[in-house]
């Protein structure tokens, strides 16, 4: 064994032994660290899982972006509830091929209003919903069947329809495949069919007069996102218009930063607090050292091997700490996490990149946490040192 080796392995063995002879400083040390990792890890698991959750519920808002004909009589939209015009129901497959557009959850429908029986009803065909690239997640609306109708509940009222029953619309036959809840809409005035049938009895053969989507969450306040989409839209459908419903888009921008302002606020003042208990603990440990220190310096050992002792107890109980406070973290985030986010249980998942990361940043926070004291005892003259007060 070398010098180098050496000179490792006794400052290895220092270090374990001081740590096992002050028991109760490197606890509280430990526990300083154990602290600055779990309760961040613990904030990004529950809020990860907050982020899930509340990108499901805002999901569940439905569309708030309704693409329609730029020609659009908007006199005429707002009054019946859709364009009187139409244009290509090819161009929604434009969006597939990109992946540099704020828009997801495509879905072209061709709607108009037609008496069924004696009373009004919105024939409504969907195609199937497209996504960008990289883009592709579950669909937000139910997918229609060629032979298959879903209605709405004022229509299957009215009619006295049944799930599974067989009926005659427009000299077609269909299975009638739901029968939908009361939604307190326009929804309920509907009967949905596959879009290439409602282009046939409609007479607007591969057309289509809406596309509804879902925007694309933008972190950038300062980005005007209404004109970005009127712009990327541009560039997919010259043809066409984008209109944002700024309620539901409010709400679901809201929603997504919730967890990232959580943890913004609570993770310096987390770091603050332990980074301070941690320089705390260091400056106690040194003054208990003080007359060690300075016999270490008087038999000429260096300024870089007394850091070394202070700086290496941080550094072994840090790598411990990340990964005592990685499995605390977590723990707490899967038990506790739905009541302080208010997500269902089993939505927090571990997270196991965060191992590595805790226990590379946790022996460092712990190394610079101690740095300024364990310097200052460094530089002290070892006469002073061990002249004691006075």
């Amino acid at each position: 064994m070398d010098h180098a080796e050496q000179t490792r392995v006794s400052i290895l063995s220092l270090i374990l032994h001081e740590a096992w002879h002050r028991k109760a400083g490197s606890l509280l040390l430990l526990l300083a660290i154990v602290t600055a990792v779990a309760l961040p890890v613990a904030f990004y698991t529950a809020g990860q899982a907050s982020v899930r959750e509340t990108s499901r519920l805002m999901r569940d808002l439905g569309y708030n972006l309704r693409i329609i004909p730029k020609d659009t009589d908007m006199t005429v939209f707002w009054d019946q509830g859709y364009s009187d015009k139409t244009m290509d129901g090819a161009g929604v497959q434009r969006f597939a091929s990109r992946d540099d557009l704020s828009y997801n959850h495509l879905i072209a429908m061709l709607q108009r209003r037609v008496d069924w029986d004696g009373g009004p009803v919105i024939l409504t065909g969907l195609a199937t919903e497209v996504s960008p690239k990289g883009k592709k997640k579950s669909s937000m609306i139910f997918t229609v069947q060629p032979g298959d109708m879903c209605v709405g509940h004022a229509v299957a009222k009215r009619l006295g329809l049944r799930e599974g029953e067989s009926v005659e619309f427009g000299g077609q036959t269909f299975r009638i495949d739901k029968c939908l809840a009361e939604s307190g809409s326009d929804e309920d005035l509907r009967a949905w069919i596959d879009l290439p049938t409602a282009q046939q009895l409609l007479d607007a053969p591969g057309r289509v007069n809406e596309i509804k989507a879902l925007e694309c969450h933008c972190k950038a306040p300062e980005v005007d996102t209404l004109a970005k989409l009127r712009t990327e839209l541009e560039s997919v459908l010259p043809d066409a218009q984008v209109l944002r419903l700024r309620d539901i888009a409010t709400v679901r921008r809201e929603q997504r930063n919730m967890a990232e302002r959580y943890f913004a606020v609570v993770l310096p003042i987390v770091l603050l607090g332990a980074g301070l208990w941690i320089a705390l603990l260091t400056v106690l440990n040194v003054r208990e050292r003080r007359e060690e220190c300075g016999v270490l310096r008087a038999l000429g050992h260096s300024k870089g091997r007394l850091v070394s002792l202070f700086l290496g107890k941080n550094a072994l109980l840090g790598v411990a700490g990340g990964v005592v406070g990685f499995g605390l973290g977590t723990l707490v985030a899967i038990t506790c996490g739905p009541l302080v986010f208010e997500t269902p249980r089993g939505q927090a998942i571990t997270h196991w990149a965060l191992l590595p990361l805790s226990m590379i940043l946790a022996p460092l926070f712990a190394m610079a946490a101690a740095f300024v004291p364990t310097a200052l005892a460094a530089t002290t003259d070892p006469a002073d040192t061990l002249r004691g007060p006075g």
